[in-house]
């Protein structure tokens, strides 16, 4: 892994974590649990069958969207967004003890749309409007992104490094910003990646590009990490090199992260085959709550062995 940012004005914190990424690779694999209520039940049942905590938590950020219209919601959707609330200073939290934090944003379209409008069927949102400028698509556009900015900035001002991943899953059409293609995606992205480097010097940004395609790809210059999501069968665990080689095939120089999964890893044939991933981020809910997915004897396995960085074993500090 190239440890040189994308953004020349990235704090010393996120160089450091970045140098300590490029320092793991192949030696080890940050573990990761996606969050998304106050309750963070899935940590607490980590912490129960293992005696540990993920050194990476991820959080979401769908409850700071603009455009959330609760009239004809249903009832799932409120329930989400609610229980959604008020995460973003457990985020804080979370980088002040010393674990990783990374943000996943389910983007509610920033004008119309309906229910869980993040999904390109409950939205008429066209994203290659969003980047015309003069249109009402682009005021909101770009008037949600300032406010997801202002979001951020207290973790800028705190100097917590953030992984953030925008446009996830760029390669499908299930959200608004992949339905018009990946390379309207990847020009989502680009626009954002300038504004808030440029604007609003979010200078404690990693930047995480979320798409297997060589289609669309953002770019070498870009991303400072590529990685994909996956959702294999239950209890299909393994070291994913099919995955990885062809993630690698976008870059010579980047690391690769698996972003969201369904499955956890198995530690030993990853430390066995040598695949080098960065992280994996297992996906809240029923993927952990429950042994639908990953039977717990599985989340200790991976927990417990020395391949696996769990949040005790991170250094006290980065940069």
């Amino acid at each position: 892994m190239k440890a040189q940012p994308v953004n020349p004005e990235l704090q010393r914190e996120a160089r450091g974590l970045m140098a300590y990424l490029a320092a793991l690779e192949g030696k080890g694999i940050l573990t990761g649990q996606h969050t998304q209520t106050r309750e963070q039940e899935e940590l607490r049942v980590i912490e129960r069958e293992t005696g540990r905590l993920p050194a990476l938590c991820g959080f979401e950020l769908l409850s700071c969207s603009g455009n959330i219209r609760r009239e004809g919601a249903s009832e799932a959707c409120l329930e989400e967004v609610e229980r959604n609330r008020e995460t973003l200073p457990l985020a804080m939290e979370w980088g002040r003890r010393g674990g990783i934090v990374t943000f996943t944003w389910h983007w509610f379209s920033p004008v119309g749309g309906w229910d869980k409008s993040f999904y390109a069927r409950n939205t008429d949102f066209d994203p290659d409007l969003a980047l015309r400028e003069g249109t009402e698509e682009h005021r909101a556009f770009v008037e949600d992104m300032d406010r997801m900015a202002e979001r951020l900035r207290p973790f800028c001002d705190a100097h917590i490094p953030v992984l953030w991943r925008p446009f996830h899953e760029a390669e499908g059409d299930w959200f608004w910003w992949g339905r018009r293609g990946p390379e309207t995606a990847r020009a989502l992205y680009r626009f954002m990646f300038r504004r808030y480097t440029s604007v609003h010097h979010l200078n404690n940004l990693i930047w995480v590009w979320n798409s297997p395609l060589p289609e669309g790809y953002v770019g070498d210059d870009f991303c400072d990490i590529l990685s994909r999501d996956q959702y294999p069968p239950p209890h299909a665990h393994g070291a994913f090199r099919d995955k990885y080689d062809s993630l690698r095939t976008l870059t010579a120089d980047k690391g690769l992260a698996i972003a969201e999964t369904g499955i956890l890893p198995d530690p030993a044939a990853l430390e066995r085959e040598q695949v080098p991933w960065l992280w994996f981020m297992t996906w809240s809910g029923r993927f952990v709550l429950t042994e639908e997915q990953n039977r717990f004897d599985a989340l200790r396995k991976m927990y417990l062995h020395p391949y696996a960085v769990t949040l005790d074993r991170l250094p006290a500090r980065f940069g």
